[in-house]
């Protein structure tokens, strides 16, 4: 490689990390809002209903639970739609979600409106609302948990390369990239499962009124159309995201034509777009993590 390949090169690489670098500043600083601050809604005054949207993978609620609390303390939201087009994320925060969404309707009427998919972690957050209306053709459900991570053992002994662990206790490292899981350590996991996967169907029982047995039956993993869904007791009536507003309207005791407005905040693409890619990026690097996402 001649030398001017290589300061090319070597300049590009430099060039891509000072973007990444100011790119996740620019982010902090600018496309955040901080903690406690209200930036206000659009629309008009009076009554209102509020509208949240939960879109992509659920990974960091922080921003979400702040909207829909704000929501829940304006006395000029009516009634909530919460419009969901996501396939689940990680078992935290979509739980976080699913436990604001319950002191939401709690104090006013939510209604969700599904959109192309609300599945796994996302049907776990619609779950906590008064109603949920989906299309015929939305994909719902994905009842289940999943826990992953790479290894890459054939081509480190293939290489010749070896990773050496300090460690304070026999599981301390769990999950290493760099060997097999051991029969220990896949039983823990197994019990991790287990216990994250019977919170799902409590939940799907308590939210949805439906026998247990019933749930277990249908908490295999498996996707469900809109109109299957409705069929199992997954969801309450079929529709678009217009008839969910109307529903809404309706359960608040409000007008059809009333305000919906939602939460604004400075969108930064590029911005967002990098701290999506770093943040799963980071993600990738923690080792196994559980999710209620669909695969």
């Amino acid at each position: 490689m001649t030398t001017r390949t290589q300061g090319l090169l070597l300049g590009s690489l430099v060039l891509l990390a000072a973007i990444l670098v100011v790119g996740s500043a620019l982010t902090f600083l600018f496309g955040r809002r901080a903690d406690g601050v209200d930036l206000g809604f659009a629309g008009g005054g009076g009554g209102r209903i509020g509208l949240v949207v939960v879109e992509g993978p659920i990974s960091d609620s922080r921003e979400l639970l702040e909207e829909v609390d704000a929501l829940r303390r304006d006395g000029s939201i009516k009634a909530v739609v919460l419009r969901v087009n996501s396939p689940g994320g990680e078992v935290g925060p979509s739980q976080e979600l699913h436990d604001a969404v319950a002191r939401l309707s709690a104090d006013k009427p939510v209604v969700v409106s599904v959109g192309a998919v609300a599945a796994s972690g996302a049907y776990y957050a619609a779950m906590a609302a008064d109603s949920i209306v989906s299309s015929p053709g939305s994909v719902i459900g994905s009842i289940g948990v999943i826990l992953s991570y790479p290894t890459a053992v054939g081509l480190m002994e293939k290489v010749g390369v070896e990773w050496r662990v300090y460690k304070s206790g026999r599981l301390k490292d769990m999950g290493s990239f760099a060997r097999n899981p051991t029969e220990e350590e896949e039983a823990v996991m197994d019990g991790v499962i287990a216990d994250v996967f019977d919170q799902f169907v409590s939940a799907v029982v308590t939210d949805r009124g439906l026998d247990r047995d019933v749930v277990l039956d249908l908490a295999d993993g498996r996707i469900f159309t809109g109109r299957q869904a409705l069929e199992a007791g997954l969801v309450d009536r079929l529709g678009d995201y217009q008839a969910a507003v109307t529903l809404a309207a309706g359960m608040a005791g409000i007008a059809p034509e009333t305000p919906v407005v939602r939460k604004t905040r400075p969108r930064f693409p590029l911005l967002d777009f990098l701290d999506n890619f770093l943040g799963e990026q980071a993600r990738t690097t923690w080792g196994p993590h559980l999710e209620y996402r669909l695969r």
